[in-house]
C-alpha cells in the first residue's frame, strides 16, 4: 500500500512539473491532480497494454518511439476525462507524457521494487 501511495505522489509530482514546465497544460487543483494521477495509474495499468499489442507493428517499424505517442494518448484520455485538466493539443501531451515518465521513473529508482524507500548510508573509518 506504501509503494501505491508513493507511486501516485510521483505522478503527481510529474503531472505537476508538466502543468508548469509544458505550456498548454494546465492543471486546476489538487483534487484534479490527485484524480488525474490515480486514473492516469489505472489507464496505464488497463487500456495502454492493449493498445501496446494493438500497435505492435508500428511500434516496431518506428523502432519504439510509437510508444511516445501512446504515452501521449493514455495523457490525453485522461485530460479528456477531468474538467479542470487541459492539453491544447499533441505536442503538449508529447512533452507532458515525457516529464511524467521521467519523474515516475526516477521517483521508482527511490522507491524500490517493494514499495519502500531505501536509504543508503556510507560510514568511513577513520
Amino acid at each position: 500500500m506504501a509503494g501505491f501511495i508513493l507511486r501516485m505522489l510521483a505522478v503527481m509530482l510529474g503531472l505537476w512539473t508538466a502543468s508548469a514546465l509544458v505550456p498548454g497544460i494546465e492543471v486546476q487543483g489538487i483534487g484534479t491532480l490527485v484524480g488525474a494521477a490515480l486514473l492516469l495509474g489505472i489507464v496505464n495499468a488497463v487500456v495502454r497494454p492493449i493498445l501496446i499489442v494493438l500497435t505492435l507493428p508500428f511500434t516496431i517499424i518506428t523502432l519504439g518511439l510509437f510508444l511516445l505517442v501512446i504515452n501521449a494518448a493514455m495523457l490525453g484520455l485522461v485530460a479528456w476525462m477531468f474538467d479542470d485538466f487541459n492539453i491544447a493539443g499533441f505536442w503538449s501531451a508529447l512533452f507532458g507524457s515525457i516529464i511524467v515518465s521521467i519523474t515516475a521513473w526516477v521517483a521508482s529508482y527511490f522507491i524500490g521494487p517493494r514499495g519502500s524507500v531505501h536509504v543508503s548510508y556510507l560510514r568511513r573509518d577513520l
